[in-house]
């Protein structure tokens, strides 16, 4: 089996060290971890962590049993690429000295669909969404055009194209509860 991208969505209570015990998962089998984001879930009191690892479906699988197996830790999932809508944000911080060359920069974030936050005397701040490449791209071309001070890039925010599964799941959950 080859290693593929996936999405891993772990739906948590809020408890102090349930971050810790995730990772722990991950470093224990040795697995990179590409990004991760935790926020809010649609459920009341429910956290979401968005995981993106670079594994074979076999790992992929064995990593959801062992984080089901935890306590605090509700259910997990895992997605392919063509399963979810995903988007990243990217910040970049350029000198201002780079924008004083006629419009070549404002061409740049045009072409990128990007947008400027805040404006210094020293510099200024470019956002863009978009997939990864997209946000790499537009920080190659601010590197070879700009004078590029600062970046970063959050992790992956995901939506996940199926009807959300942990609906279903937890009301399976209270049928079978209130069948026994």
């Amino acid at each position: 089996m080859e290693n593929q991208e996936f999405t891993i969505t772990i739906f948590t209570e809020n408890k102090v060290g349930i971050l810790s015990r995730v990772v722990t998962v991950f470093t224990r089998r040795h697995i990179n971890v590409e990004s991760i984001v935790a926020s809010e879930s649609s459920i009341k009191g429910m956290y979401k962590f968005t995981i993106v690892v670079n594994v074979t479906e076999t790992v992929v699988r064995k990593l959801i049993g062992q984080f089901d197996k935890q306590v605090d830790i509700v259910k997990s999932f895992y997605y392919t690429n063509d399963e979810i809508v995903q988007q990243e944000i990217a910040l970049y911080k350029v000198s201002s000295e780079a924008f004083m060359d006629g419009d070549k920069m404002e061409q740049l974030i045009r072409k990128h669909n990007a947008r400027i936050l805040s404006i210094e005397k020293e510099y200024i701040v470019i956002e863009k969404t978009g997939l990864k490449e997209e946000t790499e791209a537009l920080l190659q071309d601010l590197r070879i055009n700009g004078g590029i001070f600062e970046f970063v890039r959050s992790g992956r925010v995901a939506i996940i194209k199926p009807m959300e599964r942990l609906n279903t799941y937890l009301k399976s959950m209270r049928a079978f509860y209130i069948e026994n």
